[in-house]
């Protein structure tokens, strides 16, 4: 692991495999990855300096604290707000969960503890969801007044339905590592303390594969959501176009062929 990268107090960036990897470190410990405006910003930095970043192609986001991978918005903070600030404070805190959403790589959050609220929301953002066994995640919004603000009303019924969406949204329940698993609230579940590795296991075979078939291949499937067939079909030929005269694809044919490693240009 290479030297740490800091954008502002509470996040950090550490490179992996090369620098193929890159993993999004949520560090405000003391308050359980409450995620403050100074947070959000940073997030959100880090976010648009890695999706600028043509050496990484997989990020995995992970948390300094044990007990939890982000409890959501610093409430102490909101409190603090008058409305006229909590107004401005509205893009700061959405450009953090967009920026999460629009990375261009595959994406995978390694959750143990509490993903709750916004927090889930960070780790819904990502391709892929690698939780622990302590585990517990919702969206409890609707029990503080407020609903669901970075993309949870979107990207839930996208994974597990609308009904089952609404559900978990309405009712504000936490639920455990098995149940998350099985709802497909999470992806896969591994022991206790092994979440970040496991990430980190998967993020290193992706990252062996073509950078630009990554983007490509995630573009497709992002844009494709949703579309009827023939449609996400047309998206999915854009995507192959992009790709079948690239640097990639012909060191990727090549290596095939004479039975070697690849040796990604990344154009």
């Amino acid at each position: 692991m290479g030297d740490e990268l800091r954008f502002g107090e509470f996040v950090g960036v550490r490179r992996h495999e090369g620098g193929t990897v890159a993993e999004l470190v949520l560090d405000r410990p003391k308050a359980m990855n409450a995620v403050s405006s100074e947070m959000a910003r940073s997030i959100g930095a880090a976010c648009r300096a890695l999706d600028e970043d043509r050496d990484v192609r997989a990020v995995v986001v992970t948390s300094s604290n044990e007990r939890a991978f982000c409890v959501g918005a610093d409430l102490k903070e909101r409190n603090s707000f008058s409305d006229a600030e909590l107004v401005r404070q509205r893009p700061v805190a959405r450009a953090a969960y967009t920026g999460v959403l629009e990375l261009s790589m595959p994406t995978i959050a390694a959750v143990h503890g509490f993903a709750l609220g916004g927090g889930f929301e960070l780790a819904l953002a990502c391709d892929v969801i690698v939780a622990d066994a302590t585990a517990v995640v919702g969206l409890p919004e609707v029990s503080v007044g407020v609903i669901p603000g970075g993309g949870g009303t979107q990207l839930l019924p996208r994974r597990v339905g609308a009904a089952r969406a609404a559900e978990l949204i309405f009712s504000a329940r936490r639920v455990q590592a098995a149940q998350a698993r099985e709802y497909g609230l999470v992806d896969d579940l591994v022991e206790a303390g092994r979440d970040r590795d496991a990430a980190l296991e998967l993020a290193a075979r992706i990252a062996a594969n073509s950078p630009v078939g990554l983007r490509a291949a995630k573009r497709a499937l992002r844009l494709g959501q949703g579309l009827d067939l023939r449609a996400g079909l047309e998206v999915e030929d854009a995507a192959w176009r992009s790709v079948a005269f690239s640097g990639d694809r012909a060191e990727g044919v090549a290596a095939f062929n004479e039975k070697r490693t690849p040796q990604w240009p990344g154009e």
